[in-house]
């Protein structure tokens, strides 16, 4: 189960903003994330990006995740070690993370992490998103997430999660 808390953050610690995006939605998300926290941002890529079909896409998900198959990537995280704060971006596909962002999550070591997902989807909710984070990242603490319906949360969306999981020395 998610350890969730309220996080003093505070403007010491390093913060990563890091997420997968195949149709852009969980991308601009990220990035408003990132305007508002700073740190480090940097997108998951597969090293085979992914059709741009939405049905290809839809048959080639659903055969990953039956087959727990976790795609190579192209990115590679720098330093991850150095990171305090992760905010971890990924679009629900069937009801869970994308199999990118499981591939990321596999590799790392995340460990004593304080973890903040944000999930986008299409209306299917987050599904078992968050939970499926924390069983690959057990040993790290795993704050309440960001659902939004495609990439418009209400104007005040973003801040009002940061500040229900942050208190901070400055405003938000």
């Amino acid at each position: 189960m998610p350890r969730t808390t309220q996080k003093i953050w505070t403007d010491s610690e390093k913060v990563l903003v890091i997420y997968f995006s195949r149709s852009g939605n969980t991308r601009e998300i990220a990035h408003r994330i990132h305007q508002i926290v700073g740190g480090d941002i940097v997108e998951i890529e597969p090293a085979d990006p992914y059709p741009e079909d939405y049905n290809a896409v839809v048959k080639q998900a659903k055969a990953e995740l039956n087959s727990g198959y976790k795609p190579p990537l192209k990115s590679k995280i720098e330093n991850i070690e150095s990171c305090d704060v992760i905010f971890l971006g990924s679009p629900n596909w069937l009801q869970t993370i994308a199999p990118p962002v499981q591939s990321f999550l596999s590799q790392a070591d995340l460990s004593g992490k304080t973890i903040a997902p944000f999930i986008t989807h299409g209306g299917g909710g987050s599904g078992r998103s968050v939970a499926d984070i924390a069983e690959l990242c057990q040993e790290s603490t795993i704050l309440d997430a960001l659902v939004v319906r495609g990439c418009k949360p209400g104007k005040n969306a973003i801040a009002e999660w940061l500040s229900k999981l942050f208190r901070r020395s400055h405003k938000l």
